[in-house]
């Protein structure tokens, strides 16, 4: 049982099994789904496939700390295994908040519950396995979406955002990271070819990185930044961009 903030463990830490789901050859991979397979071994999975994700994350808290209003609702929309929510638990400015992690994968809230309960500050966290898209949201002084909304249907993303809008007041906060496209279609491939190299690095092959790959085509689709900033702002949110960006991969603030 952990019971030290100072002592514990980075919330972005691999306690699951090694993602070598796709290290064997594939006659069809078929669509990503997040079911059990991949929640069982989704920290591994997330820590060497995006560039910077203990960054973002260790950065969620942060960022949630200088927006938090006292009695208010803190959302993560897509939290997987929670690794983001434990991040703003362990921040003492977020202690009068209520908290709520909601994901629509009955395996990764079975995850989630199973690897908070080791955290004494994972307590307050309250889990609910839903879809976003019918999930209210009331009173949230802080929103987080880590790489949630590229796997939303387009059409379903301008809604969203709307919604969670109209949940805020003036100064509370959406974060929002995301795998980014370039509209310059070189540039774009260049860094396309930079990821690869990086999970390279990570022990991936390139066998599992091409059938990955396949696997979320039309599942993940990806915006560009310009793309995204201007949905924000014609959600209602007055200031937003960019904080962070390594590679394809970026995180966005965006203020109400």
């Amino acid at each position: 049982m952990t019971t030290s903030t100072t002592d514990s463990p980075s919330p972005t830490d691999s306690p699951g099994c090694r993602d070598e789901l796709f290290s064997s050859p594939l006659s069809d991979p078929g669509l990503f789904r997040f079911d059990a397979s991949v929640a069982s071994v989704f920290p591994d999975m997330i820590n060497r496939s995006v560039p910077g994700y203990a960054t973002v994350v260790g950065m969620t808290g942060t960022l949630a700390a200088q927006h938090a209003r006292p009695g208010s609702k803190i959302y993560d929309l897509g939290c997987s295994w929670g690794a983001s929510l434990l991040s703003v638990a362990r921040e003492a400015a977020c202690e009068g908040c209520q908290l709520v992690g909601v994901d629509n994968s009955e395996a990764m809230i079975s995850q989630a519950s199973a690897h908070l309960a080791q955290f004494r500050e994972a307590s307050r966290i309250e889990l609910r396995q839903a879809d976003i898209l019918d999930t209210p949201v009331e009173d949230a002084s802080v929103v987080i979406m880590n790489y949630t909304l590229q796997f939303i249907p387009v059409e379903e993303r301008a809604p969203l955002l709307r919604r969670i809008r109209a949940a805020m007041r003036s100064g509370d906060v959406l974060i929002l990271s995301e795998k980014l496209t370039l509209a310059d279609q070189q540039l774009n491939e260049y860094l396309i070819d930079l990821h690869h190299d990086f999970k390279r690095q990570q022990g991936y092959s390139d066998l599992e990185i091409a059938q990955k790959r396949q696997a979320l085509e039309d599942v993940l689709v990806p915006e560009t930044r310009q793309a995204h900033v201007a949905r924000l702002q014609n959600a209602g949110f007055s200031r937003c961009d960019i904080w962070f960006q390594c590679l394809n991969f970026g995180s966005l603030i965006a203020i109400a």
